[in-house]
């Protein structure tokens, strides 16, 4: 597609900032949801000539509110469905059910309202990266259990749409992070923590959000015209 729009969700900071700004220099329009960094998501569309728009993913009005200011500027191509949060780590025993009922909300049914947007939204051309986690698979015990088994609900979604969309035309991939330098281990409760597992990584460090924008903008160009239903795993060997 000659002309390329890309909403990016939880697109005002860490992964999905640096993904708005990597898509930008290649030239997409990018819009930019976010949820409470209005400052930070407001210099951001103005630096790459964006629109930032507050969106709350687990809510189906924020959801079309997105999409349907994103469509004021032409035809969606590409969403990125970025936005996710965790909680205090620790064992699932000692998890809060709020904190639990949080991450489901945001990580879960956000990436599916944004997903099913996405899917009546895009046409033949279009494609859809979800961020996921090698928590998925890794299953994160004695930290967030609950963050790893939404990432692997990421995953399913994932797959299962990307072979619903693909005969019409539409590309549906995701990234698996690993550890990655960004302000959700604050979050966490961990700020270090980048720097804590660094030796329990096969290349002896955590990643930096350049290289996740990197694999994302790889899965949304032409060069993967032909991956769909993939799980990019960019974890340093993890």
């Amino acid at each position: 597609m000659a002309e390329r729009l890309t909403v990016v969700t939880g697109g005002s900071r860490g992964i999905g900032a640096a993904t708005v700004r990597r898509l930008a220099a290649s030239g997409h329009r990018v819009v930019i949801g976010y949820r409470a960094a209005a400052d930070e998501a407001e210099r951001l569309a103005a630096e790459v000539g964006g629109l930032a728009v507050r969106v709350e993913v687990s809510s189906p009005e924020d959801v079309d509110a997105l999409f349907t200011a994103a469509a004021t500027l032409g035809q969606i191509t590409g969403v990125v469905v970025n936005a996710g949060i965790t909680s205090p780590v620790g064992p699932l025993a000692d998890t809060a059910v709020t904190d639990l009922r949080r991450v489901v909300e945001v990580n879960v049914l956000g990436a599916l309202l944004c997903a099913r947007r996405a899917a009546q939204d895009l046409v033949a051309g279009g494609a859809v990266v979800s961020v996921s986690s090698a928590a998925a698979t890794l299953g994160s015990p004695g930290e967030y259990v609950h963050y790893a088994a939404s990432k692997a609900a990421v995953d399913a979604m994932t797959i299962g749409l990307a072979k619903e969309l693909g005969p019409r035309g539409i590309r549906v991939n995701a990234v698996a992070p690993g550890t990655v330098h960004t302000g959700i281990h604050e979050l966490s409760g961990v700020p270090d923590r980048p720097h804590r597992v660094a030796p329990a990584i096969p290349l002896g460090r955590a990643g930096q959000p350049d290289e996740i924008a990197a694999a994302i903008a790889w899965l949304l160009g032409d060069e993967a015209s032909f991956t769909t239903g993939a799980i990019l795993r960019v974890a340093g060997g993890l």
